[in-house]
């Protein structure tokens, strides 16, 4: 498990305690003992730290079952003399490759080109790198007495991505890289802008600005008509449902079967029987008169036969009255 960065090669006693003995490639693989790892150098500028870089480092590692890790680092004077001008210093570029899981030691202030007391001195056994011939250095290739000596073992570059790459990308968007930097704080002079550029800059980042800001209010409009156009057809769908509901339940109260007929047609039928109350039936029993019931007074009328014209109402006033005297 590793729990610290590794050490750089000048602040450690960390050597290889067995004798250095020449190893062929095929006696690497086939594994060592412990005590004594093939010990295998990786070189490289190693700016801006990337992927590429961890990739080659982790094939050079794993180039045999047993192996120590060296990586040497060229310092800032001897790049900026053979190469170019570097994004990162010596420094930053030591620290990251302390940090890369596959280095077990770095070397700092590298040699440009590998002399063999340079190899004597750290028991290097096998150079990795990728097999292109690099040349630098008034060299067609700066490993060819590397490989001729049959210490040279090679890696495979990972295709799409290198420190150049990235500086392209820097390059090509380098007025966004500025804007965003002097939105961030940086001064126009630590970013190397004239003062013409710096107030462009400036205003661009304003008009983005101003851009966002009607971006997001569309996004909110849209979302709020969004939400009523959603809401709406929700009310709709709930107003299509209580209306038939409603005229289900008026059809069934008001429709041509419905409660309220019924209830109308009973409230009809008791009506018409309280107004004409059925006959009492044919065989009913006829209630027997008392013989001391007192007669009829004489001013009732016979409803069966009323008087068919004024005088035979008087005659028969004058009758009563006569029967009237003969009773006194």
């Amino acid at each position: 498990t590793l729990t610290a960065p590794a050490p750089f090669a000048d602040e450690t006693s960390c050597q290889c305690q067995a004798p250095h003995e020449k190893l062929t490639i095929a006696q690497a693989r086939l594994g060592t003992p412990v005590d004594r790892p093939v010990r295998v150098y990786a070189d490289g500028i190693f700016d801006l730290f990337h992927s590429g870089h961890a990739r080659a480092l982790m094939q050079a590692k794993t180039l045999f079952p047993n192996s120590y890790l060296l990586v040497g680092v060229c310092s800032d004077e001897l790049t900026h003399k053979f190469k170019g001008f570097t994004v990162m210093t010596e420094t930053e570029r030591y620290e990251a490759l302390r940090h890369c899981r596959y280095v077990d030691e770095v070397i700092r202030d590298a040699p440009w080109t590998l002399t063999p007391e340079f190899l004597e001195k750290h028991k290097i056994d096998f150079v990795a790198h990728d097999d292109i011939p690099y040349s630098s250095a008034g060299s067609d290739d700066v490993y060819k007495h590397i490989k001729e000596a049959r210490m040279f073992v090679p890696t495979q570059r990972t295709e799409g991505i290198s420190t150049s790459d990235i500086i392209t990308r820097i390059v090509r968007d380098y007025d966004v890289y500025a804007r965003r930097n002097l939105q961030r704080g940086y001064t126009a002079k630590e970013l190397n802008v004239s003062f013409i550029n710096e107030k462009k800059y400036r205003f661009q980042n304003q008009v983005d600005k101003m851009k966002e800001k009607v971006k997001n209010v569309e996004e909110k409009s849209k979302e709020f008509v969004y939400k009523v156009e959603e809401k709406s057809h929700d009310l709709i769908q709930k107003w299509e449902e209580k209306s038939r509901e409603f005229i289900g339940n008026f059809l069934e109260l008001f429709g041509p079967d419905g409660a309220w007929k019924q209830m109308f047609q009973e409230r009809s039928g008791r009506m018409l029987q309280a107004f004409s109350p059925r006959q009492s039936p044919n065989s009913s029993p006829t209630r027997g008169r008392s013989p001391s019931r007192s007669p009829s007074p004489p001013w009732v009328f016979n409803k069966a036969s009323p008087p068919s014209s004024p005088k035979a109402a008087s005659a028969s006033l004058s009758s009563m009255s006569e029967g009237d005297e003969d009773e006194k």
